[in-house]
């Protein structure tokens, strides 16, 4: 099947031609001749899918039609859960529409106010917009969202898991309630389903079964830590192995981010934290330290898990453990790239105990144990049957890091 089968414009047809988009993955094959057709969609897609295309080509050969009602406002509102997403999503948007005159506005925290209310103060046909950001500018009363005619939520589990029900729900109480919405997400049970329930009339539901993904060359290994100062030692050791290159350490809250860098900074590393609460130019110079070599850690909140490509990264701790495994495959993600070998270790407490058997299920790699000499956990970790490693039992060579010497160093640790 090619893209000239799914009723799109012509002049559409042409920029993709151009940007040497060949055939139309699945989730394009099945989602825009629904959404061009008008109605509202359910779609179950893994990230890397082609969603993205799959939502903003309808919404720009929409924007060829007569607006339903007049305004300033936009026609088109997409909701993301982070900036880095929203700023992909609205350079995507310019690609797909090259030649195509519109307007668009990115609505995102930690960017200047003043710059967002300028666009939005003239003519706009689309915001592409965070939850919390586009909700303090209709406190503010600043946008208008009554000329709204296609809303798309990407994913929608994401930005529930960061706590932004509410936000959605008060956007979504202002919109026309004749609109079209297309909701986008790698699951559309529990509290996505219940949310589908209230923003969408009856949807149809379109599930792309997930693809194996392209094995990349990434060892992973799982270690057990018995507090927040064994971690804290652990990551010193992996660190200054000498086959460290740079180094995204992971941790579930910003707090933790912020602390655990000044940590290390005390320790003598060049490191940075990264995180929400920073505003946009503090992000952009932190990734361009890390791209230029000049800092060999990055301590970073699951914000960083997408849009993070910096081929110097050779190793990924997961300092907290992710909290779902889809969320484990983003974060590691960050290395191996570029052709280029990677490591990635999952510190693991009492409560991570089915951790690994949810990753190994999920993208059918093996994660292995392992300890480091002198640093072995000071309790038996309770894990499934037939998975758990005492302290007193040594791992196989090629799973334990000692610092320098032996094996490790042979086999990339």
């Amino acid at each position: 099947m090619s893209f000239t089968t799914l009723g799109l414009d012509p002049s559409l047809l042409a920029t993709l031609t151009a940007l040497g988009y060949a055939e139309p993955t699945p989730v394009q094959r099945e989602a825009i001749p629904a959404a061009i057709a008008g109605g509202d969609l359910l779609v179950s897609s893994q990230t890397g899918s082609g969603k993205t295309a799959a939502f903003l080509l309808p919404a720009l050969q929409r924007l060829r039609g007569p607006a339903t009602a007049g305004g300033m406002g936009p026609r088109i509102l997409v909701l993301t859960p982070t900036r880095e997403l929203a700023l992909q999503v609205q350079k995507s948007t310019h690609g797909y529409g090259n030649g195509q005159r519109m307007r668009t506005a990115s609505v995102v925290g930690g960017m200047p106010y003043g710059l967002q209310l300028k666009l939005l103060s003239r003519p706009v046909d689309i915001v592409i917009a965070t939850p919390g950001r586009l909700k303090d500018h209709m406190d503010r009363r600043t946008v208008n969202l009554g000329r709204v005619e296609l809303l798309v939520l990407d994913e929608a589990d994401r930005m529930l898991d960061m706590g932004f029900q509410e936000e959605i729900d008060a956007i979504v109480a202002r919109l026309p309630k004749e609109r079209q919405t297309l909701l986008f997400s790698a699951t559309l049970e529990g509290i996505v389903g219940r949310l589908a329930q209230r923003v969408t009339r009856n949807a149809k539901r379109i599930a792309i079964a997930r693809v194996a993904e392209t094995k990349l060359d990434i060892t992973q290994h799982a270690l057990v830590a018995d507090n927040h100062a064994h971690k804290v030692r652990m990551l010193d050791t992996l660190l200054r192995e000498e086959v460290v290159d740079q180094t995204l350490v992971f941790t579930a809250t910003k707090r933790a981010a912020e602390d655990l860098s000044g940590e290390l900074l005390g320790k003598g590393f060049d490191v940075g934290a990264l995180h929400g609460d920073m505003r946009q130019r503090e992000r952009s110079q932190m990734l361009q330290r890390l791209r230029d070599g000049k800092m060999k850690v990055l301590v970073a909140t699951d914000v960083a898990a997408r849009g993070i490509d910096v081929p110097g990264i050779n190793l990924v701790v997961n300092y907290d453990a992710p909290r779902q495994a889809e969320d484990y495959v983003h974060r590691i993600g960050r290395t191996g790239r570029a052709g280029r070998a990677g490591v990635a270790v999952t510190f693991l407490g009492a409560e991570d105990r089915h951790l690994v058997r949810q990753i190994e299920r999920f993208t059918g790699n093996v994660v292995s144990m392992m300890v480091i000499p002198g640093l072995e956990p000071k309790a038996s970790p309770a894990y499934p049957k037939g998975r758990g490693v005492s302290a007193s039992r040594a791992l196989p060579a090629q799973a334990t890091v000692a610092n320098g010497r032996g094996p490790s160093r042979r086999r990339g640790y």
